[in-house]
């Protein structure tokens, strides 16, 4: 029996014995050779390849038809900001770009990106629409984009831009993102007022925007051209808000103005005034003393043998809704009244003597006061 037990311990022993040595030789490979398994892990790193070439192939379609547009005034740089080549008419090229990018200028200037320089032509612009288009000479190897569609573009869609951003050392800036946002209503200034003039219906994007992208496209993932870039929102806490123009509006007033066609907005003939800033105009203050009205435009002044006139609007009214729209300021005026035509008539609430009362409006062109 005691053989058999000290049989036993020296089994236990030799075993305990065996595994402390097993770990010191595993321990001491470890530390001798560090790099065995680094090495193993490196391999299985290097087999993995990326292939993703991102929006290379679409940038490649519009690149070359994406132009620098400069404005001169009195042969001085006045502006400058982007443009693209939209169609291409035997030895006529046409390029979009936005109307405040050639506003008051006498001489206009195409740069395409192997640095050829071409005098243009400004065949017309609408600065409520902010699209003009400048004819040039037909250059060679240079194509127009291709023209897409915002019909079935969706929110988060893939979209990137390419321009001139800030000055000409950034010329050509390709910047990506996606569409943040369908028929955004934006207010604008199509003047040097700090206060809005107009309301533009916008694709909104989170691709970088800057001064000098005016005017460039706003193309898809497949390279189309989608819409025409036109305004940034810029202020303190807002970044990736930009704006384009849906390339179906754009591509509407271009056709009128290649053609020779003139756009005529319907002129009601008022002076006005938010009525939320009417606290500024004492003389006129008294006009909104009609219970809490905070909104709408007060007519000030009614232009002899207008429309306004013609309809029997009166100084002190204030104009609440067109065709059941709600008129919050001038610049909803604007927009609203423009989307009909010289000879149509409109119903228009007003506020007279703290009462609604409806009227029609035969609208008329400011021409036609002569």
């Amino acid at each position: 029996m005691k053989q058999n037990s000290g049989k036993k311990t020296r089994i236990i022993i030799y075993t305990i014995f065996g595994v402390f040595l097993g770990v010191f030789l595993v321990y001491g490979i470890i530390y001798k050779f560090p790099t065995l398994f680094q090495e193993t892990i490196t391999k299985i790193e290097k087999d993995v390849t990326v292939t993703d070439k991102g929006i290379a192939d679409a940038v490649e379609k519009v690149y070359d038809s994406v132009i620098i547009v400069s404005t001169y005034k009195n042969d001085m740089l006045y502006s400058s900001g982007s443009g693209f080549v939209y169609k291409i008419d035997n030895k006529k090229s046409y390029i979009i770009t936005n109307h405040h990018v050639i506003a008051d200028g006498d001489k206009f200037e195409i740069t395409y990106t192997d640095g050829d320089v071409l005098e243009a032509k400004l065949l017309g612009g609408d600065q409520y629409a902010d699209i003009a288009v400048l004819e040039v000479k037909t250059k060679d190897n240079i194509k127009a984009v291709n023209i897409g569609s915002t019909e079935a573009l969706r929110v988060g869609d893939t979209t990137f831009t390419v321009g001139a951003p800030l000055d000409y050392a950034y010329s050509w800036t390709v910047t990506r993102g996606i569409i943040s946002g369908k028929e955004r209503l934006v207010e604008v200034s199509t003047s040097n007022n700090s206060s809005s003039d107009y309301v533009m219906n916008v694709l909104q994007t989170d691709a970088a925007v800057n001064s000098g992208n005016s005017g460039g496209p706003l193309c898809d993932s497949n390279g189309e051209v989608i819409g025409v870039i036109s305004a940034k929102i810029s202020s303190t806490g807002v970044e990736g808000m930009g704006f384009a123009i849906p390339i179906e509006t754009a591509i509407e007033k271009v056709e009128q103005m290649i053609s020779g066609e003139s756009t005529e907005y319907p002129f009601l003939g008022i002076e006005m005034y938010n009525v939320s800033n009417i606290n500024r105009f004492s003389s006129y203050y008294r006009y909104t003393n009609y219970g809490e009205i905070t909104s709408g435009v007060l007519i000030a002044t009614v232009t002899k043998n207008s429309s306004a006139e013609n309809a029997k609007l009166q100084t002190g009214d204030i104009i609440k809704e067109i065709n059941g729209k709600e008129i919050s300021n001038v610049a909803y005026l604007r927009y609203e009244l423009y989307k009909y035509k010289v000879g149509n008539t409109i119903k228009v609430v007003i506020i007279r003597d703290g009462k609604e009362k409806t009227v029609s409006v035969k609208l008329t062109s400011k021409a036609e006061l002569s």
